[in-house]
């Protein structure tokens, strides 16, 4: 089933087996993003994690470039308009979805564009992609996270390099400091993207969203309460499970070793 926004600049559709693909669809414009566009994103976001057929999201762009960040015609319709609205803010729906979001870049990923690539859960390359923090150049003040979360996942220094010379972090050095997951040619992008969603869609779909949870939650914390709040999450948890589902699970795992002798 096919959703777009009227303009049909945000593409989403779901597929059968699970998997739903969310497109930025402004080609001619390198997929920079209006405030119409980055409204019916966050719409988008929360519309997917309600529906309870889609259990992985896959964003990407349509033609050379992911997104080339926030169409500045339009900026101060963007940085001035109703930007604490978390209901229609992109980065924060993404944050808010339960479901694993696997970025697939392509081209480049700009400044916004940069931000959102941070909001996903796993990101795939296409070689020659380029992240770039143009907020220093242009005089913008990030405010979707990127001053917080790069120096997080590649280091604060590298991280400051990045921004404040605003110079791009090419896919295979984003790999190499552990932003990029995989780095594959143009034509594999999608076709990986698919591959990584469709074994999460294998696993127990109910604890995919709790570990995604966990995991995204705890990375806010210092390590001491981040291993207690996984500690209390696996009490409340274990505790909620009724007998039934125990034994469920130790037919299901029964069932999973013996098949693996049988191949012996």
């Amino acid at each position: 089933m096919d959703r777009s926004s009227p303009e049909k600049l945000i593409l989403v559709n779901r597929e059968p087996n699970g998997v739903a693909v969310v497109t930025i669809n402004r080609p001619g414009s390198l997929n920079s993003l209006t405030r119409a566009m980055m409204v019916d994103l966050a719409q988008a976001f929360k519309a997917l994690d309600r529906d309870e057929s889609v259990r992985v999201i896959i964003l990407t762009g349509t033609g050379r470039s992911f997104c080339s960040g926030v169409d500045l015609t339009a900026a101060e319709d963007v940085f001035k308009g109703d930007v604490k609205d978390a209901e229609s803010d992109t980065v924060v729906q993404m944050e808010r979805c339960r479901k694993p979001i696997i970025g697939a870049i392509r081209g480049f990923a700009v400044t916004a564009g940069f931000e959102i690539s941070l909001a996903c859960d796993i990101l795939v390359a296409a070689k020659g992609a380029k992240f770039m923090d143009t907020h220093a150049r242009f005089g913008i003040f990030p405010s979707w996270g990127l001053s917080q979360k790069l120096s997080r996942i590649i280091g604060v220094n590298k991280a400051r390099e990045v921004s404040l010379t605003a110079t791009p972090l090419t896919a295979e050095v984003a790999e190499k400091l552990g932003f990029v997951n995989h780095v594959v040619e143009e034509s594999e992008l999608l076709k990986k993207s698919r591959e990584i969603a469709d074994a999460i869609v294998k696993n127990n779909q109910d604890m995919v969203l709790r570990y995604k949870s966990v995991i995204n939650d705890g990375i806010k914390l210092d390590l001491g309460r981040a291993l207690s709040l996984e500690k209390e999450r696996a009490h409340d948890y274990y505790n909620g499970m009724t007998k039934e589902q125990f034994r469920k699970m130790q037919e299901f795992i029964a069932g999973r070793s013996s098949k693996k002798q049988s191949k012996l």
